[in-house]
């Protein structure tokens, strides 16, 4: 089975919105982990936003990546620049990806305005996520 790791910088909105999606896509085909640099806890507009689409992520944890250094991952996917930079070398062969999507959390304005901007990067994700698997797992 391979295992999928999601990294951002505080493992509490793009990171945790990605492991739901590719989850769900994944199916019982992959073991999905996601994890920061930092913790910050899961953000509750991203709770929010993804279980509009049916994907609860209120069990969620915010975990560092220290957490999972022994875990051999296949695919490593960061989610934000800052992780990029930032992401440690894992003593394994995982293929790197790598996509900076907006960071919802730093959306301003009304709560609606702010929501709109969870929803859009929600999309986003979505759709990476899908193809995702579609192209590594399908394939």
């Amino acid at each position: 089975m391979k295992k999928i790791l999601v990294l951002c910088t505080g493992n509490s909105c793009r990171s945790q919105i990605a492991e739901g999606y590719l989850r769900y896509f994944a199916g019982d085909r992959a073991e999905i982990y996601s994890a920061g640099v930092e913790t910050h806890g899961v953000n509750p507009r991203a709770i929010a936003t993804m279980a509009e689409d049916g994907i609860d992520i209120s069990k969620h944890t915010s975990n560092n990546i220290a957490e999972y250094s022994r875990i051999p991952f296949d695919y490593v996917i960061t989610v934000c620049d800052n992780a990029k930079e930032r992401c440690p070398f894992f003593p394994s062969s995982a293929m790197l990806f790598h996509e900076n999507f907006p960071d919802p959390a730093k959306a301003t304005g009304t709560e609606e305005e702010i929501m709109a901007q969870f929803r859009a990067v929600r999309g986003m994700i979505k759709s990476y996520a899908e193809k995702f698997i579609q192209q590594n797992l399908d394939a």
